[in-house]
């Protein structure tokens, strides 16, 4: 079982490569769910979040992650991606184990 990701790591990864705390969302799409760097970010006027709630969401995400035993292949993937999230653009990784989908979705 990998190393599970926290709240912290993410954002200071998203911070370290991209000089901002992007949002993070799941989707599902044709039965199969991924992971997508959002392009608004915690540092924007208009961002729908505070803080507190921000990260509140994350560990949210994280945690299906987690779940998902897909730590390291998220780390591997926001260390080494070469996009980078643009208004209208979202990054998109999709995460293996969508046969137990049901159990983290509702």
């Amino acid at each position: 079982m990998p190393e599970p990701l926290t709240v912290e790591e993410v954002i200071a990864c998203l911070q370290q490569r991209w000089q901002a705390s992007y949002d993070l969302q799941l989707v599902v799409r044709q039965g199969r769910l991924y992971l997508q760097v959002m392009w608004a970010y915690l540092e924007q006027q208009s961002f729908p979040m505070d803080e507190t709630a921000y990260r509140h969401h994350l560990a949210e995400v994280l945690e299906v992650v987690n779940r998902l035993a897909q730590a390291d292949a998220v780390r591997q993937w926001l260390a080494s991606t070469r996009d980078r999230p643009r208004l209208g653009k979202a990054l998109s990784l999709q995460l293996q184990g969508a046969e137990r989908l049901e159990e983290f979705l509702l």
